[in-house]
């Protein structure tokens, strides 16, 4: 009764593994490059072979039969790999066991045949893993296995001593092998391998001997790997190689990301350089920036005003031999130290019109020559800068001659952050450096 149930369990067991065997996997493959992979972990496979009592484990006298005869057996697996190096495999096999010459009856010609009417075993299979850092597929795998079984087999013999013919009788084995895999595609291996299985019984081949029997099975066959069709098999992938791939292949996206960054950054440096030019460039040569100049294409000489219009009125030009004095210099000094403008702008604000007031009639008086340098801190990129203060020097500019100042004894330069006069690290430095000198010449 014990013998039954442990029989039916074991065979509700092998029927619940293959019950899985088509069971379509959830994991959708992503097109991301580092994202969970999905692999294929269920296999079948198909086999045939020699079957003989022959093994490496037999003593000298070969068991109770002292020559081995080969006959073909075949069998067939369902396989389900856990990790890349170990899987769990329902192995099944069938076919005869012959040989000859006894050895209880030294010079007998009798014979065996042992008929395994069929044999269910559940192994595990330890593969040799894949590490290679180049290949991601493994091409040879090889593994050794080892399980438990059950088997259902008769035996006929005509040996004298000890033997017997045995209906089908049914008994416990334990399998242990080895062999390789050649895998010739992604979902298809080459099986080639060598089991010997113990069994649990004395008379397998008739002949009640001192030991257990054995008997082995060489067999080549073939194995096919189930699940989504491009996928690789998870016992020969290599996760490093995989890895590294992927790697070279994000590191060379990268670079070409910052390439295409790079060439653009450079033709936007090149669309503001060429702006710049343009906005304060001087077509007609009339001291006022294209930008600030309303009149373009005034005669060159014409006396024009801050917008680059021609002058009704020009101011009269003093001709009389100028000095400046310190006076004069207090007065540009005043309007320096009391110039301000908007945040970020070129726009004057009015709180500076006074000063500046006094500067351009100062102009007018002597007609000096005036240098404005417009100058910021390091705040910003250096294009912003060099337009922001080449505008507010433009702007003052503007005023000025708005004032009745000859606008081609005025020069307008922007410096940007190129000239600090203090640290840019400090508020109080950058204060500083944001500034619009004012150089006087004598006429």
């Amino acid at each position: 009764m014990k013998s039954k149930f442990t029989k039916a369990a074991l065979l509700l067991s092998l029927v619940g593994l293959s019950s899985q065997l088509f069971a379509q996997e959830d994991n959708v493959s992503s097109a991301d490059r580092f994202s969970k992979k999905e692999f294929r972990t269920w296999s079948i496979g198909l086999n045939g072979g020699m079957l003989t009592h022959y093994t490496p484990f037999n003593n000298r006298t070969n068991g109770d039969f002292n020559t081995p005869y080969e006959d073909w057996g075949y069998g067939g697996y369902i396989k389900k790999q856990i990790v890349p190096g170990f899987g769990l495999q329902a192995d099944f096999l069938a076919g005869k066991v012959r040989g000859g010459r006894p050895n209880a009856t030294p010079g007998s010609a009798a014979t065996f045949t042992t008929r395994i009417g069929w044999s269910a075993a559940v192994a595990g299979v330890f593969t040799v893993a894949n590490l290679s850092l180049n290949q991601k597929r493994n091409i040879l795998s090889p593994y050794a296995k080892i399980g438990a079984g059950y088997m259902s087999s008769s035996a006929n013999t005509n040996a004298t001593v000890n033997a017997a013919n045995t209906p089908y009788q049914e008994n416990w084995f334990v399998p242990v092998g080895a062999g390789f895999k050649l895998g010739v595609s992604k979902g298809i291996n080459i099986d080639l391998g060598y089991t010997v299985n113990f069994t649990k019984t004395q008379n397998f081949d008739g002949v009640i001997g001192g030991a257990n029997d054995r008997f082995s099975y060489a067999h080549a066959g073939v194995e096919i790997a189930l699940g989504r069709k491009g996928t690789s098999q998870l016992q020969n992938y290599s996760a490093i190689a995989a890895l590294r791939e992927a790697s070279a292949a994000e590191s060379a996206e990268l670079k070409r990301a910052l390439a295409a960054s790079e060439d653009a950054a450079r033709r936007d440096r090149e669309a503001i350089a060429a702006k710049y030019a343009q906005e304060l460039g001087d077509d007609d040569a009339d001291g006022v920036a294209n930008k600030f100049d309303k009149c373009a294409g005034t005669t060159a000489g014409t006396v024009v005003d801050g917008a680059g219009c021609p002058l009704k009125a020009p101011a009269q030009v003093i001709r009389e031999k100028i000095v400046v004095t310190e006076a004069d210099r207090k007065v540009v000094d005043e309007a320096i130290r009391n110039l301000e403008f908007d945040l970020g702008k070129a726009t004057i604000r009015s709180t500076s019109y006074a000063t500046l007031n006094r500067v351009a009639a100062l102009l007018v008086e002597k007609n000096f020559s005036l240098k404005l340098a417009g100058h910021t801190d390091n705040s910003g990129s250096m294009a912003l800068n060099l337009r922001l203060s080449k505008d507010r020097a433009e702007s003052v500019k503007a005023y000025l001659v708005s004032q009745g100042a000859n606008a081609s004894r005025i020069e307008a330069t922007g410096y940007g952050p190129n000239q600090p006069i203090a640290s840019n690290k400090t508020a109080e430095g950058r204060q500083q450096n944001r500034r619009v000198e004012f150089v006087i010449n004598k006429p």
